[in-house]
């Protein structure tokens, strides 16, 4: 009944027609809200945002929200509750989540050489020794040495993939490909490594990666709305499309619509994920233990994942250096932040995303945004550097 009626509460204050619902606020808004609403309003003029859609949450109940601009510019659709978001590599959270299932019913350890079941990597490049040496730990904290990119090749021409379709793609780049940093030393965010975790789930369970990630974690979660590839045709119509903030060569800036669905390829275990907010706030109640009580939705979210792993993904594999953008250490997938929080980002095409939790007060920030600027990266870089940490503000205690 706790969860039900977290839910209902949800999905009765998003019912507010947009126009009313902008910057809506329930009783106990943190002092730091309106600061970041402002914050976002302003990045989002900034970078010419086309829609962006914000939240925060406590115990599993959405407390603020706040909604900005177009799902789609060109229908002239306006962002409100039910608008679809790719959440990029907010998806990493899922297939590290897979990993973990699987570890803690026997069928795998963490310090399992990754060669055991991949063996083709034993075609790359390691100048610091074998790959036998290289762990599915050392995968889920970006800790392997493997590149970031999944395809380095690019060259602007029109018949590019934008990601890699098949993995025996993947198969024919690795003697091409060399580990960066001796395994374990150190910290090299890593889009591959993710891929690679997905096939050892795929060879574990005899599930494609998405179908796994179904059955095993969206729908006993209720994340109805959360899809892989291309979208559904019944939620067709809430589809963000995204964007892009170019600059052509004689300096004039344009906002480009990139199409509502593209190919993520191979690298859907990376960043695949296709949701509303709304699925975000229930996936968000699971990792902040929001039972209320429930018997049934504590059963439910220990089928899923039991406490002390989820806990354990939380704790630090490796302190990252004090610039880092990051954070102050990285995780099992999740990245720790000084002020006590836990966090994902996510970007791809042209969508930004967060999902910043704090474990002690059980409260949650998400945000996403349709478009990004390519005219000015660094400009908007820093703005998000900015804007982060108003999010992370919000709710650091």
């Amino acid at each position: 009944m706790g969860r039900l009626i977290s839910l209902v509460c949800w999905s009765l204050l998003l019912s507010t027609p947009m126009a009313q619902a902008q910057r809506q606020l329930a009783k106990g808004e943190p002092a730091g809200w309106s600061v970041f609403v402002q914050a976002l309003d302003s990045y989002a003029i900034a970078d010419s945002v086309v829609g962006a859609s914000t939240l925060i949450m406590q115990d599993g109940r959405v407390i603020a929200h706040h909604e900005r601009g177009l799902a789609d510019r060109a229908r002239r659709e306006p962002v409100d509750e039910r608008t679809i978001y790719h959440w990029a590599s907010i998806t990493k959270t899922l297939t590290a989540i897979a990993i973990m299932q699987l570890r803690d019913r026997d069928l795998l350890t963490l310090d399992d050489k990754v060669t055991s079941y991949i063996p083709e990597l034993r075609r790359m490049h390691n100048r610091f020794g074998s790959m036998d040496a290289i762990t599915i730990r050392m995968l889920l904290s970006h800790t392997a040495g493997f590149q970031n990119p999944t395809w380095p090749y690019k060259a602007g021409k029109s018949w590019e993939p934008f990601e890699p379709t098949r993995w025996e793609q993947l198969v024919s780049m690795m003697p091409y490909q060399e580990i960066e940093f001796r395994p374990g030393s150190q910290f090299g965010y890593s889009n591959p490594a993710f891929i690679y975790l997905a096939r050892i789930i795929e060879q574990l369970t005899g599930d494609p990666y998405e179908v796994y990630i179904q059955k095993n974690i969206w729908t006993p979660l209720g994340l109805s709305r959360s899809y892989f590839g291309v979208t559904p045709y019944h939620l067709a119509r809430w589809r963000s499309n995204n964007y892009t903030l170019q600059r052509d060569s004689s300096g004039v800036e344009a906002v480009v619509a990139n199409g509502r669905d593209f190919d993520p390829g191979i690298t859907i275990p990376n960043g695949g994920w296709n949701a509303p907010l709304t699925d975000l706030v229930t996936y968000a109640a699971f990792l902040t233990n929001a039972t209320h009580g429930d018997t049934t939705t504590k059963r439910i979210y220990d089928t899923v994942l039991k406490r002390s792993s989820i806990e354990e993904m939380w704790q630090p594999v490796i302190q990252l250096p004090p610039s880092s953008a990051y954070g102050s250490a990285v995780g099992l997938s999740f990245f720790l932040v000084p002020q006590g929080l836990v966090e994902h980002s996510g970007y791809q095409a042209g969508f930004r995303s967060l999902l910043v939790i704090n474990p002690r007060t059980s409260q949650a920030v998400i945000f996403a945004m349709n478009t990004v600027n390519d005219a000015n990266p660094e400009r908007s870089q820093k703005g998000l550097t900015t804007l982060t940490a108003k999010a992370r503000a919000v709710i650091a205690r």
